[in-house]
Order: C-alpha cells, then structure tokens, then sequence
C-alpha cells in the first residue's frame, strides 16, 4: 500500500477503448474509493470532486474516470445503457488491479444518479473484492435484479426534498441482502445544492466508506 500522498492522471487503455482519469491518494490512505458519474457527467463533477476532496481529508484516495469517450457521450442512449457503463467499471477496476501504486488498496464505489446502478451492478460482479458502496442520489431501481448479488454494505444517500428518489431508493433498499442503510438529508433536494447539504453527503460518506473500508 502507498504510504506517501500521491495523484496522477492517466490514460485508461481497455480492449476496446481508451478511457481517461485522474486519481488522489493522501498520506497513509487506508483505502481507494472509485466513483461512477451520473449520465451527462463526467469526471470533472463538480459535486464528486468535492465529495472527493472531503475524502481525501479523512483519509481515503480517489479515482475519478470518464465512462464514455467523448464521442460516445454525445450518443444520449449510451448515457443511460446501464450495462454498458457497468462493464466500463468493471474493466477500469481490473485494470486498478493492475496498476503498481493502487494494486493493494482495499476498493470501494461511490456513485451519483444513474452511476449508482452501474456502481452496484459491479458490485455484485466482484463480491467481497468491493469493501463499500454510497450511492448519492441514485437510481439503485435501475441495478433491481442484482441486488441481491451485492455483498459490499452500501449506503443509499437521498434528499429528504427528493420524492420520486426516495420511493426508489426505499424499493432498492428493500432488495438489497448485505449490510445496508438509507440516509435521508433533510432539507436537500436531488442535487444537494442546498447550503452544506454536499458537505453532509460527503461526511456520511466517508463515515461509510471508514468503517468498512479500514481495517477489519
């Protein structure tokens, strides 16, 4: 594991497509939390670069990617084509697994809006090799048939203001087998722009992501 802070930008070289990112790791990071953006998004999100950033204060490394090209972000279904951004994670995890600096570090998902199925839907692929999950204002429904399959503890984070998401995500919840929670921010809409209501997410998150990530 690294003991030194370290970040780098890299290029993502799967089989059938480049992919590129940037990672953080603080000193002593006890863990790497790999985020999957919501559709439209990408890994300049403002909103996951601030939860990133709020990570990294307690002590957790980040990875943070595009799951589209350019060219494929301009194709409104690939945005919403589930499967293919699960495969996306899943491929860009095993290629981390191969990466000397980020090899060793226990991995969990953070993902916003449609990011959290594809977060989960990978999830349920690596089993026990994932520590954690936080969705943020999700669609965990989308991932339904896989729940089950999901063995890390996932935390659901929804805006008390967000109706429609919250029904969704109390469906999810129901669904999901592993050690799980829903946390509900009050006061907060879909995107938590309200007045540090993303900083709330952000400590929840790293709550989360601390328990289950350090060691066991």
């Amino acid at each position: 594991m690294i003991h030194k802070a370290g970040t780098e930008t890299v290029q993502i070289v799967l089989k059938d497509v480049i992919l590129h990112g940037h990672w953080y790791c603080p000193d002593r990071a006890i863990g790497l939390v790999v985020f999957s953006h919501g559709s439209g998004s990408s890994r300049w999100s403002p909103r996951n670069n601030y939860v990133a950033e709020q990570l990294h204060d307690e002590g957790l490394g980040t990875f943070l990617f595009d799951l589209l090209t350019e060219r494929e972000d301009q194709d409104y279904e690939k945005r919403f084509d589930i499967g293919l951004l699960s495969r996306r994670l899943i491929d860009t995890t095993l290629w981390i697994g191969r990466q000397q600096d980020l090899a060793n570090f226990p991995l969990g998902y953070f993902g916003a809006s449609t990011g959290a199925a594809s977060a989960l839907m990978a999830a349920a692929h690596f089993g026990r090799d994932i520590r954690a999950v936080v969705c943020r204002g999700g669609r965990p429904d989308l991932a339904m048939d896989q729940l089950p399959e999901v063995t890390a503890p996932t935390l659901l984070v929804v805006g008390g203001r967000d109706s429609t998401v919250i029904r969704l995500n109390k469906q999810a919840y129901e669904n999901l087998t592993c050690k799980r929670k829903l946390e509900i921010i009050p006061q907060a809409s879909h995107l938590f722009e309200e007045p540090g209501k993303l900083q709330e997410v952000a400590l929840v998150s790293a709550s989360w992501f601390k328990k289950w990530m350090g060691p066991q």
